[in-house]
């Protein structure tokens, strides 16, 4: 590796590292939680590192490999796309990662292939959260769609999205409004680079 091609210091996962050329369809994710972790895990969006941001309250754990992708946002243009609320939740877009061998660690990036979404609404804001296959996996070959998944597995992640910040005795936050394929997926990354652009780098 030359020097020239050598980074000095780590980049900021949200900021410094690019989406990857083949975006809105094939992106890079940064991994901030793996399936089942019983700590609710994400980025320090000041410094970068992963902090605990709070231990999983019930017995909902993730069923999937969770995190960011990179240089995007959930503000106006995102948002546009929702019938029930007005405002993105002004965080990175979320994303899911299938990948048929387990990954049981956290803070790394790679190269996924998005396929589909879940248009959450938290509190009464936007926060999509997409999904995708890691790109490569040859189980995954020929998957471009989330009508190709197993509806167990979009089932887990409904359960786990509409329960894990549900506290007993307290009002439900969390909607589901709509499940989308990946032609929507890809609009949705989309106007989050344009959200991210627009707040970031004007």
């Amino acid at each position: 590796m030359s020097k020239k091609n050598f980074q000095v210091s780590r980049p900021h996962p949200w900021h410094g590292i690019n989406i990857g050329a083949e975006a809105p369809k094939v992106v890079k994710a940064y991994i901030e939680i793996v399936a089942n972790d019983q700590i609710k895990y994400e980025i320090d969006k000041e410094s970068g590192f992963i902090m605990v941001d709070r231990p999983q309250k019930f017995s909902s754990l993730p069923p999937v490999l969770y995190g960011l992708i990179p240089q995007t946002y959930s503000a106006e243009k995102t948002a546009a796309f929702s019938k029930m609320a007005t405002n993105g939740d002004g965080d990175p877009h979320d994303i899911c990662v299938l990948s048929e061998l387990p990954i049981h660690r956290a803070d790394i990036i790679m190269d996924v292939r998005v396929i589909g979404g879940i248009r959450l609404i938290d509190s009464g804001e936007v926060d999509d959260k997409i999904i995708a296959v890691l790109n490569g996996d040859p189980f995954y070959k020929g998957v471009n769609d989330i009508s190709q998944i197993s509806a167990v597995i979009i089932d887990r992640m409904r359960h786990y999205f509409l329960s894990y910040k549900t506290i007993p005795g307290e009002p439900i936050k969390m909607q589901i409004e709509s499940i989308y394929g990946a032609e929507e997926a890809y609009k949705v990354v989309q106007a989050g680079i344009e959200d991210y652009n627009n707040h970031f780098k004007k």
